[in-house]
C-alpha cells in the first residue's frame, strides 16, 4: 500500500472503527498489508498530536455511561437503519423487517460516541420496525443513565422522552 492509501485506511480504522478485514477488502490487500499500514501511520498521527487513547476499551453500555460520567463528556445517541433482503415468504416474522421510516426493509442499531465523534458503543440489531426509544428501553439504556452518573446525552427525536423517564438524569 502507497502512503496515500494508508493513511486514509488508518483514519477510518481510528475514526468509525472499521475492521482490518473490510479495509483489506476496499483496497483490495491482503489482511495484514492493513495491519502493518495501521501499526506505520499510527505512530507518525501521534507525534503530530492526533491520538486515540489505546487505553478505552468499552465492550458494554454500561461501561460507556460510566465512562462519559466519569470523563464529563457528552454522549450522542443515534438510531441507524441498514436495509436488508426481506426475509423469505412464509417466515411467521416477515413484517417485523419494515421499517415505518423508509418503508423498506431494515434492521436497526443504536450508535452511542462521544463529543468528538468516537465510537463508543454499536448495539446488536433488531429488526427495522423496532423505535429507536424502545430499541433504547430494551438495551437498559434508561436505568443506566437513572441509576449512574450524571451524564449529557445528545438524541434526535426517536428517543423523545428519554429525559423524562430518567428523571431528567440524562
Amino acid at each position: 500500500m502507497v502512503f496515500v492509501d494508508r493513511l486514509p485506511a488508518t483514519l477510518v480504522h481510528l475514526r468509525h472503527g472499521v475492521t482490518h478485514d473490510v479495509l483489506a477488502c476496499w483496497f483490495g490487500v491482503d489482511r495484514s498489508t492493513v495491519t502493518r499500514a495501521i501499526g506505520e501511520v499510527r505512530p507518525l498521527l501521534a507525534e503530530r498530536g492526533c491520538t486515540v487513547s489505546p487505553d478505552v476499551r468499552l465492550r458494554t453500555l454500561a461501561e460507556v455511561v460510566d465512562h462519559l460520567g466519569q470523563a464529563g463528556k457528552t454522549g450522542i445517541i443515534d438510531g441507524t437503519e441498514i436495509r436488508v433482503r426481506r426475509p423469505a415468504v412464509g417466515r411467521k416474522d416477515r413484517d417485523r423487517f419494515i421499517s415505518g421510516k423508509n418503508k423498506q426493509n431494515a434492521v436497526k442499531a443504536m450508535v452511542f460516541t462521544d463529543e468528538d465523534g468516537r465510537l463508543l458503543f454499536c448495539s446488536p440489531t433488531k429488526p427495522g420496525s423496532c423505535a429507536d426509544i424502545t430499541h433504547a428501553r430494551e438495551l437498559g439504556l434508561v436505568k443506566l443513565l437513572a441509576d449512574g452518573p450524571p451524564v449529557e446525552v445528545l438524541a434526535d427525536a426517536g428517543y423523545q422522552g428519554l429525559g423524562a423517564q430518567t428523571s431528567g438524569a440524562s
